[in-house]
Order: C-alpha cells, then sequence, then structure tokens
C-alpha cells in the first residue's frame, strides 16, 4: 500500500511542477524542497533504513547529474530541484529510467519547437557550442543561455513531468495488463 502511496505521490508532484512549469517557467521551491523530505520521509517509513538509502542516492542522483546543466545555464534551478524531489520518491534506477524519458521527450518537445519557428540552423550551433562547453569544462556560449532572451526554451520541467506520470501509470497498471 505504501509502495502505491509513493507512486501516488510522486504523479501529484510531478503534475504540480509541470502545470507550473507550463504557466510561469518556474518551479517553486515550495514545491521541491517539501516533496524532497516527504519523499524520503515515505520511502524511510516503507522500508527503513534501506527506503532511506535507495531516496538519498535517488536524490541525490538527480541533484548531481543536472548539476551541470545549471551550471551551464542550460536547465534551471527549478528543474533541477526537482530531480532531486523525484530522486528522492523514486531511487536511483526508476530516476535514470524517467530523466531518459523526459529528455526525449523534451528532444522532442525542442524539435518541433525549432521546426516551427525555423531555427533549425542556429539549434545545431548551439547544440555544438553546449558540447563544447561540457567538454572542455568552460561555461558555454553567452547565445546559449536561459539568459539569452532570443534563445527558444523549452520547459524541461514539462518533460519531466510527462515522463514520471507516464512511469507512475505503468507501474500502477493504468495501460492495462
Amino acid at each position: 500500500m505504501l509502495k502505491e502511496l509513493i507512486l501516488i505521490e510522486t504523479a501529484i508532484v510531478a503534475l504540480i511542477a509541470g502545470v507550473t512549469d507550463w504557466r510561469s517557467r518556474r518551479i517553486p521551491n515550495w514545491l521541491t524542497l517539501p516533496a524532497a523530505a516527504v519523499g524520503l520521509a515515505m520511502n524511510s517509513a516503507a522500508y527503513g533504513w534501506s527506503g532511506l538509502k535507495i531516496s538519498l542516492a535517488g536524490m541525490g542522483l538527480g541533484l548531481l547529474l543536472l548539476f551541470p546543466f545549471v551550471l551551464l545555464r542550460a536547465l534551471g534551478a527549478g528543474d533541477w530541484k526537482l530531480a532531486g524531489a523525484l530522486g528522492a520518491f523514486l531511487g536511483v534506477h526508476q530516476l535514470l529510467l524517467v530523466l531518459l524519458v523526459a529528455a526525449m521527450i523534451a528532444g522532442l518537445m525542442a524539435l518541433a519547437l525549432v521546426l516551427h519557428k525555423r531555427r533549425f540552423g542556429q539549434m545545431l550551433r548551439n547544440v555544438g557550442h553546449l558540447l563544447l562547453a561540457i567538454a572542455t569544462g568552460h561555461p558555454g556560449h553567452p547565445s546559449v543561455s536561459l539568459d539569452n532572451p532570443e534563445s527558444l526554451k523549452v520547459p524541461f520541467g514539462v518533460a519531466f513531468a510527462l515522463a514520471a506520470i507516464l512511469f507512475v501509470a505503468g507501474q500502477l497498471g493504468v495501460y492495462g495488463s
């Protein structure tokens, strides 16, 4: 019963984050910080010390994996904290799956936006700048930043929320047998 409750709470947090990110392009601390604490507490209650360790590892991995993108200003801090919070609910393995699906959804959203705005060439240059920044450990090119008012932005929180909700639905058997 607690396992299902943890999954439902994960979906609720993801849904609120996705809607908030869609509307305001922000994911607030009032959501992510308490959600992380609830994820840690629920996993501890459900599985004891091993649940706490799994929850802490998921939270830490979510924060660690996305931190370089926050430093490069390619991802907002709210998205980063959401990864930590959902990691606290899901643990390492499940979080990795959700992040992979979220990256694919965000990529499709970005491709649709770029094609709609007819900025495919600019996108290829930006990806090159971003990969170079990651490879060299230097700050990214200013044009490839959330600070650039001209850049097209995909709300990663929306993609992350969709991925988390799809994952939860699959775990709860919503799709059928």
